[in-house]
């Protein structure tokens, strides 16, 4: 394999080279958190298909009815739960390479545009995942471009609410933890309780369901006490060794750096202490790529034609340009797969 050139002494061929591999350190410094966390269902947005999508969920009845000798047995009840669609919606931006970064060796500087370029589009799609959590006792909220976002699940509610509804069923149930405590052994065995009384069909029958996820945003404390929750040896505050932890290996825990932040992805402190659990075996919360992030390059450059032509180097300003793409959905259809608490002890 060839050896990379030096930035310091690069040549504009070095440069066209180099930029796609910039590209990739640059999409790989993003942790995708959320997209590989369980929370999400990830899929693909088939191209040609328009730019909705609906999302539907629908529940059989749980238990099986009995049949006499000889009788037709009961036929199985299906209902259909809630519906949303889902949107796409496009993301990008551009850098521009000018004549003198081109011309006068400075490589590195737009070496270094183009790795920071690459990160936008993939941090974007974490962010917005993200925020569906941390706008998940709204409805809706407005992002960092003025536009409306909707929250609401299914059944118009918050996504975290103390009375979901069902669609066959007059029961509600709740997905938000009285008292909104901070982890700890006890409020994990309160919400654990709720998932036990609160996870039901549509018909408003008990379900049972694993749950597997244990996310938290990058609060150290409370990052801390998950680890702490999950890995101990021994029970956690055992009074004597050899008493084993029931938590141990039974929850992945997932980390979410962008939870605690506000619309424009700066730092909200009010929203630290969040936490909860999650199944991802019945999660209606999907993430659907239409065009994964990525790097378009000048024409002249990927055709290795001259500089100017094609109308790709700006007559006026003479820059190139290089642009960051991508396009998804996000949809979140219901409720009961994922169990909350804000952590500041609000009723």
């Amino acid at each position: 394999m060839a050896s990379t050139p030096n930035v310091n002494t690069a040549t504009f061929s070095d440069f066209v080279r180099l930029a796609p591999y910039m590209w990739t350190q640059g999409v790989e410094s993003i942790r995708p958190e959320a997209r590989q966390s369980g929370i999400f269902r990830v899929g693909i947005f088939p191209a040609n298909t328009g730019n909705t999508r609906e999302y539907n969920e629908f529940d059989t009845n749980e238990y099986a009815s009995y049949k006499g000798e000889g009788d037709q047995a009961e036929q199985s009840r299906i209902q259909l739960g809630y519906t949303k669609v889902g949107r796409v919606y496009r993301f990008g931006e551009d850098v521009g390479i000018t004549w003198e970064a081109r011309n006068q060796g400075k490589y590195p500087e737009a070496l270094r545009r183009i790795k920071d370029l690459a990160k936008k589009v993939s941090a974007r799609m974490e962010l917005d995942l993200q925020h569906r959590i941390t706008f998940g006792t709204a409805t809706s909220y407005t992002d960092m471009d003025g536009r409306s976002v909707d929250t609401a699940v299914g059944d118009t509610l918050a996504l975290f609410s103390t009375a979901h509804t069902l669609r066959g069923s007059s029961s509600t149930y709740r997905n938000r933890l009285a008292g909104n405590p901070q982890l700890s052994k006890g409020s994990l065995e309160a919400i654990e309780k709720q998932i036990s009384e609160n996870t039901l069909n549509q018909f408003g029958e008990k379900m049972t369901a694993p749950f597997d996820i244990l996310w938290t945003t990058d609060d150290p404390n409370t990052m801390n006490t998950a680890r702490e929750l999950l890995q101990a040896s021994a029970a956690v505050s055992a009074p004597n060794a050899g008493v084993p932890n029931v938590y141990q290996a039974k929850y992945k825990h997932v980390k979410l750096s962008r939870v605690a932040t506000d619309a424009n992805g700066g730092v909200d402190a009010t929203k630290a202490k969040y936490w909860g659990l999650a199944s991802s075996d019945i999660s209606t919360a999907y993430l659907d790529v239409l065009e994964e992030p990525n790097l378009r390059e000048p024409k002249e450059i990927t055709d290795q034609k001259a500089l100017g032509t094609d109308n790709v180097e700006d007559v006026s300003t003479d820059t190139i340009t290089y642009s960051a793409r991508g396009s998804w959905s996000i949809c979140v259809v219901g409720s009961r797969f994922i169990h909350f608490s804000s952590g500041d002890g609000t009723a």
